[in-house]
């Protein structure tokens, strides 16, 4: 039976793990946590917030993935999204999600991430 999902993974150019860091850690926000040293030799880097994992790795033959993304829920989606805005992201607002204010973005290597938050009834 799944009961969760541990982690997502996304690929990445070689050499890009200090774009890497500075966006998952210092844009959005995320801890990047130490990847098992087996592991770590092939590159790349791990990030989490919350329970949520982003694990980022290397590539050769490296294509951002621009239709598959993962889906990341927030709160205050509208700061959030100021917040990339202000950090030289681009934010494309999507209303087509009943029940969800969301919008998509990209990371330094093109992956298409995207934001979203339940609509609360007042």
């Amino acid at each position: 039976m799944i009961t969760a999902v541990d982690h997502v993974q996304l690929a990445a150019p070689p050499g890009s793990e200090d774009r890497l860091r500075a966006y998952y850690a210092g844009v959005l926000g995320m801890t990047e946590i130490p990847k098992p040293r087996v592991l770590a030799a092939r590159g790349g880097c791990w990030f989490q917030a919350g329970t949520v994992q982003l694990h980022l790795g290397i590539e050769e033959t490296f294509r951002p993935a621009r239709k598959a993304h993962p889906g990341l829920r927030v709160t205050g989606i509208e700061r959030y999204g100021a917040r990339l805005r202000a950090h030289g992201a681009q934010v494309e607002w999507d209303e087509n999600l009943p029940g969800y204010r969301r919008f998509h973005s990209s990371d330094p290597v093109g992956n298409r991430l995207e934001f979203l938050e339940p609509v609360t009834s007042v």
